[in-house]
């Protein structure tokens, strides 16, 4: 018996869940004592916490300080800003991550990715728009944790985010060109950076360009001193010259400034400049500002920020939950606890000046390879930091600018991933197109719209597969009767309705079958364009006196397409072991037809 026939009289009315149920299911459990452990990892591993940790903690939280120190004033000049908000921005994500954080490599802090965003959107505005887009970006990251909202960086696939990363590599190496050679310049975007590049092709100067590709090269020395040979004293020395390799060069340019400097009372090098010294003040973020004659109130300040409201965050915890996963060694990561640890993170940041910050890659490994041993290392690296901008700051301004952007260069290099690529093209090759798209995209347009192509092109090719569904058809002869069976691969959505109905139609023609099975093993759900397409399909199917049966199909389905004709399906649904039983039923059927006539 046709299974909808035993819908009569059941309701068949579509449930949807009210809003506040779907807030509750996002919520619910939030807070409970289980909860408060999960949100805390540091309620989980400070108990068992022992004095043999606390060595490697700070050998690592030391190395990782020498690796932000030069990266945080770097990264102030990629995103525009004074050099000490890099230093602002290095030692509060320490702390915080250090309570909320779930995997104790990650180290939170400024990066050159989430710099050069900051610089499109508010370079020349000043560091007031930087400060309020870190508080921005938290409460963003924040709410998203607290409403699970984690999956949402699963739209943008593996092919785009390695085309995002590159092109964001190629172009802060770019923009690091004109500090490397000496010659002035402002713009960090790709063509713009090159344009400056050979426009002041005969300001090059010498010395800082002999500086800067000798920096690059000692670097790149330096980081193979970690596959050193020998005894244990060698091979822990060549450890830690190459996780202390980018301080090394910094100090080595800095010595060499201040040195010629002193010699021949002159700078053969560009230096960094004045820094401003000590501490920064614990303030609310700016909610208005006055730039020049310019008032800005909070919403003008907003509307200035534009689309890095989103962008910002998005890869923020892109980055940050990437890295944790990949330092997680197979243990499953919490999104959402690293979301809410990011978003605390950049909105505890504000409050000291700081640019929005999210997980480092370089840092992280780098504080892996030292053997840190719980988040208690970032403390260490927070607690340098700090000394720092008081102790150090007037030694900062002998570093030279070539120096940082062999830093910065040495490190993008690395960044571009020739080897994901290289994956990507042996493994499915029309992923190559999103992920060349992105990248070529993000060099021409900018990162943001490079990033919103890249995911619009993956969108379109995802929507063209799910539209144009593999149809294994297989024409059967029961009883001397032709019987067509057609099975959908996948689910059916409105973009493939059409498609399946001048698929099934041109098969049956072909084939000139009387019957026509339509199996709907693999199909879960229908929008109301598919429906309309199936009622569409079965009354053509009749008009050429050909008798449909859909098989298969599950109550969910069943309900949606009995919604919306139910005169028409309620006797088409059958499920049946056997298509030989429903065919000798439906032949049964018509025969007294037939013989009355």
């Amino acid at each position: 018996m046709p299974l909808a026939s035993k819908a009569n009289g059941e309701d068949i009315r579509e449930s949807f869940p009210q809003p506040m149920e779907i807030i509750y299911t996002c919520t619910r459990g939030f807070f409970t004592r289980k909860q408060l452990f999960k949100r805390l990892p540091i309620l989980q591993w400070l108990p068992s916490y022992t004095l043999q940790y606390l060595v490697d903690d700070i050998v690592a939280g030391l190395s990782v300080a020498l690796t932000v120190i030069p990266q945080g004033i770097a990264y102030a000049a990629i995103a525009n800003l004074d050099p000490q908000y890099g230093l602002y921005s290095a030692f509060m994500g320490c702390f915080i991550y250090c309570i909320v954080g779930s995997c104790k490599d990650v180290t939170i802090g400024p990066t050159a990715i989430m710099s050069l965003m900051i610089n499109a959107h508010v370079g020349n505005s000043g560091p007031e728009f930087a400060i309020l887009s870190a508080f921005v970006t938290g409460c963003v990251v924040l709410l998203l944790g607290i409403l699970n909202l984690g999956f949402l960086v699963q739209f943008i696939s593996f092919p785009v985010t390695v085309g995002f990363t590159s092109a964001a590599a190629i172009t802060i190496a770019s923009g690091q060109v004109k500090s490397l050679i000496g010659i002035s310049g402002q713009s960090n975007e790709f063509l713009d950076s090159w344009i400056n590049v050979f426009q002041h092709v005969q300001d090059i100067r010498l010395w800082d360009s002999v500086l800067g590709v000798s920096t690059i090269i000692v670097l790149l020395i330096l980081m193979q001193m970690k596959n050193l040979k020998g005894n244990i004293f060698w091979r822990m020395f060549g450890k830690y010259v190459a996780l202390s390799r980018n301080a090394i060069a910094v100090i080595t340019g800095a010595f060499l400034a201040y040195s010629l400097s002193d010699i021949r009372n002159s700078h053969p090098f560009l230096l960094t400049g004045n820094v401003t010294p000590g501490l920064p003040p614990i303030q609310l973020p700016p909610f208005s500002t006055t730039i020049g004659e310019q008032s800005y109130s909070f919403s003008e300040m907003i509307a200035k920020l534009g689309t890095s409201i989103i962008t910002l965050p998005l890869i923020a915890v892109l980055e940050s939950v990437a890295i944790a996963k990949a330092f997680s060694k197979g243990k499953p990561i919490d999104a959402t606890q690293e979301m809410i640890a990011l978003g605390i993170s950049n909105i505890a940041g504000s409050f000291v000046s700081s640019m929005p910050v999210t997980g480092s890659f370089t840092r992280s490994a780098v504080n892996n390879n030292s053997g840190v041993r719980t988040q208690l290392g970032g403390i260490t690296t927070g607690i340098v930091v700090l000394v720092a901008l008081g102790l150090l700051t007037k030694t900062f301004y002998y570093i030279p600018k070539a120096s940082l952007a062999g830093v910065i260069i040495a490190a993008m290099l690395f960044m571009v991933e020739f080897q994901a690529a290289a994956e990507i093209w042996r493994t499915k090759r029309i992923d190559f197109i999103p992920m060349m798209c992105t990248m070529v995209a993000c060099l021409l347009l900018g990162l943001e719209y490079g990033m919103i192509v890249g995911i619009g092109i993956n969108v379109c090719i995802v929507l063209y597969q799910i539209s144009r569904p593999s149809i294994e058809t297989m024409p059967l002869t029961i009883d001397g009767i032709c019987v067509l069976v057609v099975q959908p691969d996948q689910n059916l959505m409105y973009s493939s309705a059409e498609y399946l109905k001048h698929q099934l139609l041109k098969q049956a023609d072909k084939h000139q079958c009387q019957f026509i099975v339509l199996d709907g093993l693999h199909i879960n759900s229908v929008d109301t364009t598919v429906a309309k397409a199936l009622v569409s399909m079965t009354h053509d199917l009749e008009h050429s006196d050909r008798k449909i049966v859909y098989w298969k199909w599950n109550r969910s389905v069943q309900c949606t397409l009995l919604r919306m004709d139910r005169t028409l399906f309620q006797k088409t649904f059958r499920h049946e072991e056997s298509i030989d039983v429903i065919i000798k039923e439906l032949i049964a059927q018509q025969t007294p037809t037939r013989s009355a006539v």
